[in-house]
């Protein structure tokens, strides 16, 4: 906890709303998107997935393949304290729903799917898109499945699968997810195996998304070895996430943006 605090009033200092843009990628990013204050039907939608869940006080035995959690003690775990602890939050779930509602990806994938709170707001942002969403714990896939079909998204796949074991069977034609979501393991080896795995997958249009990127100061070190590799171009941190993308016709530029 006091790493997280000490790194957020290094954002804080740091961080720039719209004013100090440059880059007209970014500033319409965050002007028609970020920064949107109106009211969507489809948070109402997002809201009733997440209270659903709220209001399950049955126990599911979670299997957890990534680094821990620093909420809960025991595998052993309460649906309802999931959601409300372990998920996207209401602000973040709606922001994830306008970002892939703005850049209307056909393909995404999720990696770590957990209940589903932020899957329901990629399949809602472009109901025509594919979104395959990736979950290690059989128990908790299920539930989301559940919660899935109950809200009728159509539009998701939903695999059971260690992550790293899903990506390096990945086949060439299956290589051209548009938007791609991580929030798996918050490990800094982990993260950088998923980076590397999906490269192939990218061009000009491509957006990545990094949960957690102050989590520990591993993942720090993660999303600083991402912001240097040379393939990446912009990239934006909200202290929750990482932005990563791979314009070619964007000049290298690192921006700290308040949401």
């Amino acid at each position: 906890m006091q790493h997280q605090i000490k790194s957020y009033l290094k954002f804080l200092w740091n961080s720039k709303n719209e004013h100090g843009v440059h880059s007209p990628f970014v500033f319409s990013l965050l002007t028609k998107c970020f920064y949107d204050k109106k009211s969507k039907t489809e948070y109402s939608t997002l809201n009733n997935y997440r209270k659903s869940f709220l209001e399950n006080k049955n126990f599911i035995n979670v299997t957890d393949f990534g680094a821990g959690s620093k909420v809960f003690k025991s595998n052993k775990r309460q649906i309802s304290k999931i959601a409300k602890t372990a998920g996207i939050s209401k602000k973040h779930a709606e922001l994830l729903f306008r970002v892939t509602n703005y850049f209307e990806p056909k393909n995404i994938l999720e990696i770590g799917t957990s209940l589903g709170l932020a899957t329901s707001a990629l399949a809602l942002g472009n109901p025509k898109a594919k979104v395959i969403t990736l979950e290690g714990c059989p128990q908790t896939a299920n539930q989301c499945q559940l919660q899935l079909q109950k809200f009728n998204f159509n539009n998701v796949e939903n695999v059971i699968s260690e992550f790293e074991l899903y990506l390096n069977n990945l086949k060439p034609e299956t290589l051209n997810f548009e938007l791609i979501y991580f929030d798996g393991n918050h490990s800094k080896k982990a993260t950088l195996a998923y980076f590397d795995l999906l490269l192939p997958t990218i061009d000009n249009d491509s957006v990545w998304i990094f949960d957690d990127i102050h989590w520990s100061s591993e993942m720090e070190e993660a999303w600083e070895a991402i912001k240097k590799h040379p393939k990446v171009t912009v990239t934006i941190d909200t202290f929750q996430w990482g932005f990563v993308f791979f314009r070619y016709e964007q000049e290298k530029e690192h921006f700290i943006i308040r949401t």
